[in-house]
């Protein structure tokens, strides 16, 4: 088994990135108050959202032992992505992955250090918000999550040389390796008639 170079490097870079951008946010342009918001366009806002939940505001932890069991349960999800990503042989498919993990993991931290997920972005058009406030981690989530179902939908593999699925004709059992193909050496065949 391979280290998966494609995916932890994906995972760290995000983690990297995600984590500077919050603490740009809130230390840098000093957006660390529920009421406080950076004008950017006419459709996009920076805007300080202590999320306490996890997607979609579900599974609010407002109690310390729901910010802990919040905590363990992405915890454990972030560790099946990881195992998945390590057994993974597809670059893609680790890349994606690694979008996944790194993306868990910044938020993770976030909630063990602030007892919250920092969210920030606030993308609007008009009056309508097709998302609530989000940050980097979660939008790499879902673009790794849209990764791999498509390509589990989309994308077929071509099997690899050498492997005995590539090797195998692409026809009947009788052109199995080692089978013969000719029909006298099959035996006597019977017909039927009406």
């Amino acid at each position: 088994m391979r280290l998966p170079l494609a995916g932890l490097a994906t995972a760290v870079v995000l983690f990297v990135i995600d984590q500077a951008a919050k603490l740009g946010v809130t230390e840098g342009l000093k957006l660390n108050a529920m009421t406080d918001a950076h004008y950017v366009t006419s459709f996009f806002n920076l805007r300080f959202v202590a999320n306490q939940g996890v997607s979609l505001g579900l599974l609010h932890a407002d109690t310390d032992t729901m910010r802990w069991m919040l905590v363990a349960m992405t915890g454990v999800i972030a560790l099946g992505v990881l195992i998945w990503m390590w057994r993974e042989t597809n670059r893609s498919e680790q890349a994606a992955l690694g979008l996944v993990l790194g993306g868990a993991a910044g938020n993770i931290l976030d909630r063990i250090r602030l007892g919250y997920v920092v969210d920030f972005a606030d993308l609007h058009f008009g009056s309508w918000q097709p998302f609530l406030v989000f940050n980097i981690a979660d939008a790499a989530i879902s673009i790794g999550v849209v990764i791999l179902f498509a390509r589990a939908l989309l994308v077929r593999e071509k099997p690899v040389r050498g492997s005995p699925t590539a090797d195998a004709p692409a026809t009947g059992s009788g052109n199995l390796p080692g089978a013969s193909n000719s029909r006298a050496d099959q035996g006597p065949t019977e017909t039927f008639h009406a």
